[in-house]
């Protein structure tokens, strides 16, 4: 069983316990839990976020628990006759009328020409967005465990200035895991700006 391609990384106070898919991830921080392991916490890479699991019995019973959990629930197909539901979600949008007046006059309407434009500017700031992303990863997880350490607050200034190479030896007398954890998303968020600049 696969659930999804995002990597995860389990730390138990400074030391890594696990990275890799949830499902190994899950696995060896349970084996950590019930050999007396220090408290772990669950971090997906890609965004920074902390993830809780519910470990508790066997692993199989720990395994069939993180299928229901809400991070990974998979939105059931639809098999009977008629159209597919889109998944549209009503919100409030406030334009100026000549806006609304050029919206109703595209063919579809206002609804469909705002998701055109919508989807357009999506694929254009995609890079860009990923960069983004990925510099918020690392700094949500230098939050977490790297807060209380010595040099944060100038490592977590030279991050959000992307002075990469002040930051790396800022961190440098950090512990072993957590540092070498953040060099990978800081080095993850640094190809992807690149790769964003290199875009049409």
């Amino acid at each position: 069983m696969t659930i999804e391609t995002h990597t995860y990384t389990a730390f138990g106070k400074q030391s890594l316990v696990a990275t890799g898919a949830i499902e190994e991830v899950a696995l060896k921080t349970k084996e950590w839990q019930d050999q007396g392991g220090e408290t772990v916490l669950i971090f997906e890479d890609q965004t920074g976020q902390q993830i809780d699991l519910d470990l508790r019995g066997t692993s199989h019973e720990a395994l069939e628990r993180l299928q229901r959990h809400p991070w990974f629930l998979k939105e059931e197909k639809r098999t009977g006759p008629g159209r597919p539901k889109l998944g549209v979600t009503p919100r409030e949008v406030t334009l100026l009328p000549r806006h609304w007046d050029w919206l109703n006059e595209q063919p579809g309407g206002a609804s469909v020409t705002l998701r055109k434009l919508v989807e357009e500017k999506m694929k254009r700031s995609a890079g860009k967005d990923r960069a983004r992303k990925s510099l918020e990863a690392a700094s949500r997880f230098m939050w977490v465990m790297a807060g209380n350490l010595p040099h944060f607050e100038e490592a977590s200034r030279a991050l959000s200035r992307k002075e990469y190479e002040s930051f790396d030896r800022i961190i440098e007398t950090w512990p072993n895991d957590i540092r070498e954890h953040v060099r990978k998303l800081m080095e993850k968020a640094v190809r992807d700006e690149r790769e964003a600049e290199n875009e049409p």
